[in-house]
């Protein structure tokens, strides 16, 4: 009995601890429901979208595909570039599993990697708890979900113009999370100013202005990130510090 006790408890903490990741995902993917819905996707498929996926990055880069029409390959590869630091978070959470967690648990609790649940599990001392761990996931991803279908049907049922206006948060989002990093490091600076000018370029030379978005996001960025990695390559005891 006290065993399920503790196991309760524990599961609940998580739920404390995730309660305020989740009311910032219900804002964000508010804003990512409204891209959802010009990009011609349905509540529903917005709902489990989000809800199998958990990527803000990740969910616009794919919204972004539909709504350009480029196709499943391009969807597949833009949502790979978009979340592939997931494996690097994976990679470490594992490093904090008990050895004799069962493959069930590590098979959900894949589901929950983002950067904040990532952040939270590794904070706690000692082997990650699953229990927690779902405690800690099951709000934010009902908020996230939700938010996402209400973005979809607030707009659905507002004019267009106010669902074009309203589209323009998602990028608010992307600035939040660009520029912190970038007023501290000259190579992101970099990245981010390179990023602007070549697409600005690929958008009006006319051998490049036929290429879709979506190809065009996926082409940027293997030659941004892989240019950075070639000539500024991060030193192993600056990535530890």
């Amino acid at each position: 009995m006290d065993t399920k006790i503790h196991r309760y408890r524990t599961f609940l903490l998580g739920v404390r601890d995730g309660f305020p990741i989740g009311a910032g995902y219900f804002a964000v993917s508010f804003s990512l429901g409204i891209v959802a819905k010009l990009s011609g996707i349905t509540g529903a498929q917005g709902f489990f979208a989000s809800l199998f996926t958990m990527a803000s990055a990740g969910e616009y880069a794919g919204f972004l595909v539909v709504r350009e029409d480029a196709g499943f390959l391009n969807m597949m590869l833009m949502t790979l570039l978009a979340s592939c630091r997931y494996f690097l978070m994976s990679c470490a959470l594992t490093q904090r599993f008990d050895p004799e967690m069962k493959f069930r648990h590590r098979l959900l609790l894949a589901l929950g990697v983002t950067d904040e649940i990532f952040g939270a599990n590794i904070a706690r001392p000692g082997y990650v708890d699953p229990r927690y761990s779902y405690g800690l996931f099951v709000l934010p991803a009902i908020l996230w979900s939700s938010g996402t279908l209400l973005g979809i049907l607030m707009g659905n049922l507002l004019p267009a113009n106010i669902v074009s206006a309203l589209s323009v948060a998602i990028y608010g989002m992307f600035v939040a999370i660009i520029i912190p990093p970038a007023k501290k490091n000259r190579v992101i600076l970099g990245c981010v100013l390179a990023s602007f000018a070549l697409s600005f370029l690929f958008s009006r030379l006319p051998a490049l202005s036929g290429i879709d978005s979506g190809t065009r996001i996926l082409i940027l960025s293997v030659i941004i990130a892989g240019a950075a990695a070639l000539l500024f390559p991060v030193k192993e005891d600056a990535a530890h510090a």
